[in-house]
């Protein structure tokens, strides 16, 4: 009988490990399968390393790669295979962004029940939010010149347009070693963060309005640039007396120097953080480059140049994107996202998280469409009921600066908040503000 019970306790123990075992392999599977599909070593779903099912389409259907014959094929048209092809993916997964290995587990039409198996081994349709259009128009207008261009939609999230360029056509792959392609595989709205130069000029601007009770009241005096310690911020001109609204508008760095002595470090960073510009954030699981402001010392000329968006600051273009949607949507912050989802968007709210507060956001929109009125010309984009920014990085090294150009239309129909970075193209609002226009006057223009 002792016998009997050992043995029985044998087996109930080994019954309770049998179960123990498939529970933490249910757990793992359901944290981990969708992973467990995407390595390109699985030959039920990829063949020599690329995916062997699903079609990527944009947001009006236009296929922009399928399988055909066993093949992974783009789309017919070059210019849309290059235009797109950091939000698609290269055939070889370096570009761990785009859809063909962020979504792979989609493509390949995944579930808990029955894994990557389907019924017609073709996988699944994945319909990014992109307009294939917009992306070729953007692509275009950067006219072979490195940088990024995003457009979101700021009342739903979803993302119009994704360019990064350099970039290549995936089906006749040039020689990438050559340095007109350095990066390429780098999506620079998502993966890149730059100098932000003016642009930043609007975190410390938010900074200012709340924290500043005689902030509409206060006159500022533009000689030239601001004496600090023993160093010297320069502007871009002599500005002579400005109001807040002015001093936005004409970007002058003195006005905003002085700012940032008088707001300090701590306050600085508090709000860089805050609206997100230093964090990396996930649109559909997918993480954005971090960025960076370094507190420089109390009354120091780094304090005052890391302000105005230099010294040691950094940020994502998809970052700044977002900080300007929220600015255009009353201080709230849509979840942005690179999937177009028919019959859902909506119809369930997307998420969001109130970066500013509505008052400011609307304080801030006011000075940006007064800076389209004062310095930028309505007649540079017209039809457009524009809300900008422009920035002229400075990134050394005897480069020309980084161009910016930020913000948002108010259309009917047309909520688009945008970002254009264009690496070494000089003035921002002469360089990057065309491409702005280019591409919004292609998205307000579609029927």
């Amino acid at each position: 009988m002792k016998r009997v019970g050992k043995r029985s306790m044998a087996v109930l123990l080994l019954a309770a490990l049998a179960v123990v075992g498939l529970s933490l392999y249910i757990v793992r599977l359901a944290l981990d399968g969708r992973k467990w599909v995407s390595f390109q070593s699985n030959a039920t779903v990829y063949t020599g390393g690329v995916l062997n099912v699903g079609t990527v389409l944009d947001r009006n259907g236009v296929v922009l790669s399928s399988v055909e014959d066993g093949t992974r094929v783009y789309a017919d048209d070059a210019t849309v295979r290059k235009a797109t092809l950091h939000a698609v993916g290269d055939l070889s997964g370096n570009i761990g962004t785009g859809a063909l290995s962020a979504f792979a587990s989609r493509l390949a039409g995944y579930n808990f029940i029955t894994g990557a198996y389907s019924r017609t081994g073709q996988g699944q349709n994945v319909t990014l939010s992109i307009d294939a259009a917009l992306n070729v128009a953007a692509y275009k207008a950067l006219a072979g010149r490195n940088g990024a261009v995003g457009v979101v939609n700021y009342k739903t999230g979803e993302i119009l347009c994704m360019v990064s360029t350099p970039a290549f056509d995936p089906e006749n792959v040039p020689d990438l070693s050559d340095s007109r392609y350095d990066g390429v595989y780098i999506n620079r709205f998502l993966s890149a963060a730059y100098t932000p130069g003016s642009t930043f000029k609007l975190i410390t601007l938010a900074a200012a309005i709340d924290n500043m009770d005689d902030l509409y009241s206060r006159v500022f005096t533009c000689n030239g640039g601001l004496t600090v310690g023993g160093d010297y911020v320069k502007c871009t001109a002599k500005h002579g007396e400005l109001s807040i609204e002015d001093a936005l508008a004409v970007s002058c760095n003195t006005s905003f120097a002085q700012l940032s002595l008088d707001l300090g470090a701590d306050t600085l960073a508090s709000y860089a953080d805050a609206v997100g510009v230093t964090k990396s954030f996930s649109i559909d699981g997918i993480k954005t480059a971090t960025g960076k402001f370094d507190k420089a010392a109390a009354r120091s000329a780094d304090l005052a140049w890391s302000g105005i968006g230099q010294y040691n600051d950094l940020v994502c273009p998809a970052a700044m994107l977002r900080y300007v949607s929220a600015i255009a949507n009353g201080g709230l912050a849509v979840d942005m996202t690179l999937l177009h989802e028919t019959g859902v968007t909506g119809i369930i709210p997307p998420s969001s998280e109130r970066l500013l507060s509505r008052e400011t956001a609307e304080k801030i929109a006011t000075m940006m469409n007064y800076n389209v009125y004062k310095t930028y010309g309505k007649d540079n984009f017209p039809g457009l009921q524009l809300y900008a920014k422009s920035g002229t990085a400075e990134v050394g090294g005897g480069k020309a600066p980084n161009a910016w150009f930020v913000g948002y239309i108010t259309n009917q129909d047309y909520p688009l908040a945008f970002v254009v970075v264009v690496e070494n193209g000089g003035y921002g609002a002469h360089t990057a503000g065309a491409v702005a226009n280019t591409v919004l006057q292609a998205a307000v223009g579609k029927k």
